[in-house]
């Protein structure tokens, strides 16, 4: 489809359907998909509308004629059946006619699609991870990569018992703790995998929606053409906490996108230095429930059947090596994914609460240097 039919097709439909249906946003009691702030999401939302319409016309047209039949052919008026089997030219029409709308159907729709496969020349390049229950995005361009969750807030909400009224919280199961930022106007190519089972990367607004399959990298790209946050979720039934796993990206100025970048690289740094229990303590429990306690609950009572309990299990307990390399390798043939996107500092300190909290008491203290050198060691 050419530019110029795109543009008219999305033009008539777009304010048509925001007339009609006045919500441009994913929102409860929404009864249309978002027009999006993406070249590609425009265009999606113009074929949508477009098919949309069409489907209405033949329907009314279908059923409009068996109902006006009914009525003026009815019994009760005298109707006697034609006594024909067949006719040539209705036949030939029948199905000549449904052809064409389908050729019609395909020809505007492959303009889209050959959009949306195109990912080259991109400014940007993301690898976005989906786990079991969060996704880690890695910035290949910056060298910087870091794993984003259910915010505190949603999470604590959700929990049986919590006591909190979900309504209370802004943007409920909606919202994480660390974003995903891009710039305005700049072309952001995905690469969308898995660490344990099939995910998939959906944010409506940008017109994006692709699998994200353990042992597959699968693409998309998106430009955003206006500032703001824009939310979505992994649309693959991934587990029993796929409800809690929802994507956040913040488009920002370049400016704001440069800073932001510099404050990641940061962040992500840390010394290779002896810290003390309370501080591994603090960060690790803090670590633990974003990254574990999903499955093994914050009190490392695990799930039984599902999950095993780290509270005087043999694994917190017993070799501290070997638990080391669970959380770097994870389990094969298990729900228990590789942690080692986690820096070192992250996994020590994870390792020492788990070695630590709950009573396990081991007094174990493991630092960053020791990750780096299992990690050498393998």
């Amino acid at each position: 489809m050419s530019k110029r039919i795109s543009t008219i097709i999305y033009t008539i439909f777009a304010c048509l359907g925001t007339s009609l249906f006045a919500e441009e946003a994913p929102s409860e009691w929404g009864l249309n998909m978002p027009v999006g702030v993406t070249e590609v999401s425009k265009e999606v939302y113009g074929l949508h509308m477009l098919i949309f319409v069409i489907c209405c016309v033949i329907g009314v047209v279908v059923f409009g004629a068996m109902i006006w039949s009914i009525i003026h052919h009815r019994k009760s008026k005298g109707a006697v059946a034609a006594q024909f089997h067949h006719s040539t030219s209705l036949e030939i029409a029948w199905t000549a006619i449904p052809v064409l709308i389908l050729f019609f159907m395909a020809y505007v729709a492959t303009g889209p699609l050959i959009t949306i496969e195109d990912t080259t020349d991109a400014d940007i390049t993301i690898k976005a991870t989906g786990y079991q229950w969060n996704w880690g995005y890695e910035y290949l361009d910056e060298g910087f990569s870091f794993r984003s969750y259910l915010d505190e807030d949603s999470n604590a909400a959700r929990q049986v018992g919590s006591g909190i009224d979900p309504r209370t919280v802004e943007n409920y199961l909606l919202n994480v703790d660390n974003a995903m930022v891009v710039p305005v106007g700049k072309k952001v190519q995905m690469l969308l995998t898995g660490a344990d089972v099939i995910h998939a990367w959906w944010v409506p607004e940008l017109g994006g929606k692709k699998d994200a399959i353990p042992g597959f990298v699968n693409e998309l790209w998106f430009r955003a053409d206006e500032p703001g946050v824009y939310r979505g979720q992994c649309a693959e039934l991934c587990g029993k906490d796929h409800g809690f796993m929802p994507i956040v990206v913040k488009a920002v100025s370049d400016d704001e996108y440069a800073a932001w970048v510099k404050q990641q690289k940061e962040s992500a740094s840390f010394e290779y230095k002896d810290y003390d229990m309370d501080t591994l303590m603090a960060d690790g429990e803090s670590s633990y429930n974003k990254v574990c306690a999903s499955c093994h609950q914050m009190n490392g009572a695990g799930l039984p059947g599902a999950f095993p309990a780290l509270l005087k299990d043999s694994l917190a307990v017993g070799d501290v090596n070997e638990h080391i390399d669970v959380i770097i390798n994870g389990v094969e043939g298990t729900a228990m994914a590789s942690f080692a996107s986690l820096n070192d500092y992250e996994i020590a300190a994870i390792v020492t609460y788990e070695r630590n909290a709950w009573g396990n008491d081991t007094g174990d203290l493991v630092q960053p240097a020791d990750i780096r050198d299992r990690k050498a060691a393998k």
